[in-house]
């Protein structure tokens, strides 16, 4: 019997479970989510856009919110602080046949919080109810939201916006554990989950932050007594790791995955959908997820990394000797 890993009912829409794959920029995209699909998270998202690049219906950024319907359910997450276009682009998401779509509230990089944007937001409490009212208003899918803890150890304010977003009608709000300030750096403090929960009423709380194997999922629920979790970094080279959150919460054994195998498939749809050039350049990343906790696989990620095109690739992995190679599940980092 599963003890926290169950449906979710997000507005009029049901998901399978409260396990999330989070929006990723530069990293959730096409081929990562078909690789993700095999697994069903309960719900997995494209990567961000920007509003104004929605609104100027820029080509790359519609290239982003590229899908299957064998991702679903899926959202798509938008970046902006300006309530104005706050409708256009959550009708845009919605008219594109999203499930879900997500407001950015947790996006630390400076070129996006410059502007006041992603993680920019939290300093301003109120526009982020606005842009979600706006948003909310405007389509009839399910509205969510992600932030940080707050934009620095100063300034904690998860809580007060967990109660205005539920105020301005998001159905979950996700929340990591880490300020602005942290980026990624330093421990998720999932005590700041824990109060947000408090202060909700009736919208989900999914925490996030810090969670690389089943074993951190399991302590985030009973730490936080979050409603669901939303996997970032966790997912990297591991797109099973939702499967493993499931069987530990059920008490069964973790399954031993063909990391050799999916590595393959993974370059095989990194192939089907980028260029040669962007295909290799993708896999020097992708293989660094993989084999990543590897021990024994220094010298094929290195060879990875010199390879010249995308056969070279796929020989090199083929032609390893993998006998001796173990792997490490809870190696958090390349």
């Amino acid at each position: 019997m599963n003890r926290f890993v169950k449906p979710l009912q997000l507005g009029k829409l049901s998901l399978p479970s409260n396990i999330f794959y989070s929006p990723l920029a530069g990293c959730s995209d096409y081929p990562f989510r078909q690789m993700a699909a095999r697994y069903r998270p309960g719900l997995m998202f494209c990567e961000m856009v920007k509003m104004d690049a929605l609104i100027r219906h820029e080509p790359s950024t519609y290239h982003l919110l590229d899908y299957d319907p064998s991702m679903r359910p899926i959202g798509g997450q938008i970046c902006g602080s300006k309530p104005k276009m706050a409708a256009p682009c959550a009708r845009i998401i919605e008219e594109l046949g999203f499930d879900v779509v997500d407001l950015n509230c947790g996006c630390p990089v400076d070129k996006v919080t410059k502007d006041g944007s992603g993680s920019g937001m939290l300093k301003n409490p109120e526009l982020i109810g606005e842009v979600i009212s706006n948003m909310v208003a405007a389509v009839s899918i399910p509205v969510t939201v992600k932030i940080r803890a707050g934009w620095d150890d100063t300034s904690i304010n998860a809580p007060e916006i967990t109660k205005i977003a539920e105020a301005a009608g998001a159905k979950a709000i996700s929340i990591h554990g880490r300020t602005r300030q942290q980026k990624y750096t330093g421990k998720a403090n999932w005590d700041h989950i824990r109060k947000c929960k408090e202060a909700a009423s009736s919208i989900y709380v999914i925490g996030n932050g810090d969670v690389f194997d089943p074993e951190a999922a399991h302590d985030l629920f009973t730490q936080s007594g979050c409603d669901g979790i939303l996997v970032s970094r966790g997912t990297f080279g591991k797109p099973w790791i939702v499967e493993d959150i499931r069987q530990f919460d059920r008490g069964m054994p973790l399954e031993t995955p063909d990391v050799r195998a999916h590595l393959l498939e993974h370059m095989e749809y990194i192939s089907a959908y980028q260029t040669d050039r962007k295909a290799l350049l993708d896999m020097r990343r992708v293989g660094c997820w993989y084999l990543r906790s590897g021990q024994g696989t220094k010298k094929l990620r290195e060879s990875l990394n010199h390879a010249k095109d995308i056969q070279e690739v796929k020989t090199l992995i083929l032609d390893y000797d993998w006998t001796n190679t173990t792997f490490n599940r809870n190696a958090p980092d390349c």
